[in-house]
């Protein structure tokens, strides 16, 4: 399984995810360290998407 790598570079990503998916709001995005779980949750609940997909994605940015 792909590992989720937003440590330094949340502000950036939360951002760019915000402009993809403008239905996303600030508590959508809200990430604090050792909760990523909650967090790819929260995303995949909001876009439909699947874990491993938006693993890739927010690698990707």
């Amino acid at each position: 399984m792909n590992t989720l790598k937003i440590q330094n570079n949340w502000p950036g990503i939360r951002d760019r995810l915000k402009e993809k998916y403008d239905h996303l709001t600030d508590d959508d995005l809200n990430f604090r360290e050792g909760e990523e779980d909650k967090l790819l949750v929260r995303l995949e609940q909001k876009t439909g998407r699947r874990r491993e997909a938006l693993i890739e994605e927010i690698n990707q940015m």
